[in-house]
């Protein structure tokens, strides 16, 4: 049977990335339906040119369909709702509000409504092999210890809005697997390219880098200090575009939730070692107290200027680990496995002296 596909998030950079994987990975892909918001008709056709050009010579069809997965029946006229519905034997659902200081109104419209209706039309899908959604790691909020992929467990309290919604959104979909041939993704925080650096904004550990590199006038660097060193779990994009296109195809992964998550994750002091040794062949020096970091970022006009988001301190002091068993036993076959973070570091960095001027990199800090 052919296989067609529906996705939504597209142009982002994940669906974007996902899709040539899946197409390099499935044989059977005929045809992709990709769902874009009006506003994102222009570069969607450019990038799905750009795709096209890369196929070296196969035949794979694109189809945008104008969509807003908030609204009531994803915005679609009904025939081509119910077209879809008869048609698609895969669906991903990548669409979300992935800011950490997301207003709670439009991560709860976007991760938790658009889920919704994401579901709503899954429920009615005729001939659907598998949907694959995709969540996140810190769907834990702030439970600490081993924390296991087949755990849903509500926490006393999350971190940020954009946690919270991932956490409700995914409770929606997990509900859904006694219906509907589910695979849950949750990557820990996704960097770039562990060969290239390529990445598409500057967020999670390239706060740490924007950090480093705006304070460079300084005599030494110093550490920002925690009562205790934790681990921050980060993630290259290829790895998690790899094992996500694996797994959304492999037989068994129906009805399990996956941590992509590095198995051997850093702590927090040896990346922003790392990071200062590759940026400027020195190692950092001195310390300052955890409590002046937060109470300094909480003033707008720092934060602007240091390129940081205040809530992205919490992940660089937040003690949890994320046990990934299942995801690296069914990955065992594909060959396919987490890139050590050290090694793809200078590529990191590379890539970010290369664009740190460039605006569309840099997050906008509230």
């Amino acid at each position: 049977m052919e296989h067609i596909y529906f996705c939504t998030g597209f142009p982002g950079f994940i669906s974007n990335q996902l899709i040539r994987e899946l197409i390099r990975q499935d044989e059977a892909i005929n045809k992709i339906y990709l769902l874009v918001l009006p506003q994102q008709r222009t570069k969607s056709e450019m990038e799905i040119k750009k795709i096209e050009d890369d196929l070296d010579g196969m035949k794979i069809a694109f189809e945008i369909v104008i969509g807003d997965i908030t609204k009531k029946h994803l915005d679609c006229s009904l025939e081509v709702y119910h077209e879809l519905q008869q048609q698609v034997t895969h669906l991903f659902h990548l669409a979300a509000i992935y800011d950490l200081a997301v207003p709670e109104k439009l991560a709860r419209l976007v991760n938790v409504v658009g889920t919704e209706q994401v579901n709503q039309w899954a429920k009615g899908a005729t001939v659907l092999k598998r949907y694959t959604y995709f969540s996140t790691a810190y769907v834990a909020g702030t439970r600490e210890g081993c924390l296991y992929e087949h755990e849903l467990k509500l926490p006393k309290s999350f971190k940020n809005h954009y946690e919270r919604t991932k956490y409700e959104a995914e409770l929606l979909v997990e509900q859904l697997k006694k219906e509907i041939p589910i695979t849950i993704i949750r990557p820990g925080i996704v960097k770039g390219h562990s060969q290239t650096g390529q990445t598409i904004k500057f967020d999670g550990p390239y706060f740490i880098l924007n950090f480093i590199d705006r304070l460079s006038f300084m005599p030494f660097l110093p550490y920002i200090s925690s009562k205790r060193d934790t681990v921050v779990n980060l993630v290259p994009i290829d790895y998690i575009i790899q094992a996500t296109a694996f797994l959304a195809l492999y037989k068994e992964g129906a009805g399990k939730t996956y941590h992509l998550t590095d198995p051997s994750p850093y702590t927090a002091s040896e990346i922003y070692e790392l990071f200062v040794e590759e940026l400027y062949k020195k190692k950092p020096k001195g310390h300052i107290p955890l409590p002046i970091s937060q109470a300094v970022l909480s003033i707008r006009h720092v934060r602007a200027f240091l390129g940081v988001e205040k809530e992205a301190l919490d992940y660089f002091t937040w003690k949890g680990s994320f046990d990934c068993s299942l995801a690296q036993e069914d990955l065992a076959a594909s060959g396919i496995v987490c890139p050590d973070f050290k090694e793809g570091v200078p590529a990191m960095v590379d890539f970010y002296l290369k664009h740190k001027h460039d605006e569309e990199y840099q997050i906008k800090i509230r």
